[in-house]
């Protein structure tokens, strides 16, 4: 691996934490119902920690010489966490965020590794961090699809 890839990484899940907040917003927003109160809720809360992540990303970037994208670099991903057309699908968004979940996870394990190749440790750690804020939130979402699922 080499730092290229760690800036390349770094550059995704820069940006993958900026849609996931753009998604989290408007999905907090949209969606009605008593069932989907707690699932806002945790949307909302989850919102600053997801900025938090983008903002250590960017600051790493800057600290490696390389700059975090801007808006006209941005491509959308997260296709299965865009709000529902029906405001009280509560399921499909549980189920876009554990998609978006998985993905920002996949992401934190190859930064880690290529972080480590790239004999990186301080670009490793943010990812390590991350990585575990990224498995808390994947957990609280299953439990939530579990509750409404009745699994």
């Amino acid at each position: 691996m080499t730092n290229q890839q760690v800036t390349d990484l770094l550059k995704k899940a820069y940006q993958d934490e900026l849609e996931t907040v753009m998604n989290y917003l408007t999905n907090s927003i949209v969606l009605e119902g008593i069932s989907a109160e707690e699932i806002k809720e945790s949307l909302q809360a989850d919102i600053q920690e997801e900025l938090n992540h983008a903002e250590m990303l960017g600051n790493r970037l800057k600290q490696l010489d390389e700059q975090p994208p801007g808006s006209a670099e941005f491509e959308a991903n997260q296709m299965s966490l865009q709000p529902p057309e029906d405001s009280t699908d509560v399921m499909s968004v549980v189920e876009g965020v554990l998609d978006a979940e998985e993905d920002a996870i996949s992401t934190y394990r190859d930064l880690i590794d290529a972080a480590e190749a790239a004999n990186d440790p301080v670009t490793e750690d943010i990812a390590v961090t991350v990585l575990a804020d990224e498995e808390a939130h994947r957990t609280e979402f299953r439990g939530f699809r579990k509750e409404y699922k009745g699994d």
